[in-house]
């Protein structure tokens, strides 16, 4: 009995009758997953680290310095008190929102278009879409000054219908034209993304329900598009405020605007400190508003939307 008690106080057998291995002596240290996500992330947090926040915070350092590299605070006291610099923020801020709104009213019907076309013809429209963005800045804009010229086709167009043409070029017009068309690939690009995460079968259920077309697309489609508005607007509105070659070609010496700014100062004037104060003024004013549009367009779209 006691031996058959001891038996049956030993350890269990495998199936094969073989006997277990035996248990390990200390506790088995495991890599938790955020390690291995910073472990896998760490080349891209090096290079961002490396082009972006280091001259990032160059900048920031040399905007509080005078030629001579003295800590001063008259590069930001000189800027924020002229209304003249006020003004070009201002207006650099101005355009970059009607560029942002033309952006949005010319690529939400075509990226409603796409979403309803074939593979196919996706692709093809999508390659139509991004070939601006495959030709240089300075060729787009040099393409803009003939066309709206005044012995361009758009000029000869009015003259044939027996009306004058308005100026065209070297306007708050021209810009805005320019960069529509440089930048509308970025809005359409989010929107398209967006749009085909909508269920479709939502529009025939509420069209089943008594619904119109007007009504599902405001009460549907709009709401659950409303990321990819955001994404599309922020992106747009970030680059269009920090372009030089376009709004410099097709504004000429009458739209100045805060890139032009700084690189006069940089270039021209050679006073480095003010051109990093003026480029740091645009990074936060610019900032500041991307926040303050995403959480207002959140507030109205709902949590949902954004989850």
């Amino acid at each position: 009995m006691a031996a058959t008690a001891r038996v049956a106080r030993g350890p269990a057998l495998t199936p094969d009758g073989s006997a277990p291995a035996p248990p390990a002596t200390g506790p088995v240290k495991r890599r938790g997953p955020w390690r291995t996500g910073l472990l896998l992330a760490s080349p891209a947090i090096a290079v961002l680290a490396l082009l972006f926040v280091a001259p990032l915070f160059m900048l920031v350092y040399n905007s509080f310095r005078t030629q001579a590299g003295d800590p001063t605070l008259d590069n930001y006291t000189r800027f924020l008190g002229d209304s003249f610099y006020r003004g070009v923020l201002w207006h650099t801020l101005w355009i970059g929102a009607l560029t942002t709104l033309g952006c949005l009213v010319v690529g939400y019907p075509f990226a409603v278009y796409l979403r309803g076309r074939s593979p196919r013809a996706r692709n093809y429209l999508s390659l139509v879409l991004l070939s601006p963005l495959l030709i240089s800045m300075v060729t787009r804009a040099y393409g803009w000054l003939v066309l709206l010229g005044p012995k361009g086709p758009v000029a000869d167009a009015f003259h044939a219908v027996g009306l004058d043409a308005p100026k065209m070029l070297y306007n708050d017009t021209a810009v805005v034209v320019g960069m529509v068309h440089v930048m509308l690939a970025y809005m359409v690009l989010p929107l398209m993304g967006s749009l085909d995460r909508i269920d479709p079968a939502l529009t025939p259920a509420a069209k089943g329900l008594g619904a119109g077309g007007w009504t599902c697309f405001w009460r549907i489609t709009v709401p659950l598009s409303l990321p990819g508005m955001l994404a599309g607007s922020l992106i747009v509105f970030s680059l269009t405020v920090s372009s030089f070659v376009t709004p410099a070609i097709l504004g000429g010496p009458t739209v100045k605007l805060m890139p032009y700014f700084v690189y006069t100062e940089a270039t021209s004037n050679l006073n480095w400190p003010y051109a990093a104060a003026i480029g740091f003024v645009l990074i936060v004013v610019t900032t500041v508003l991307t926040a303050g549009y995403a959480r207002l367009l959140r507030g109205r779209g709902g949590k949902e939307v954004f989850a």
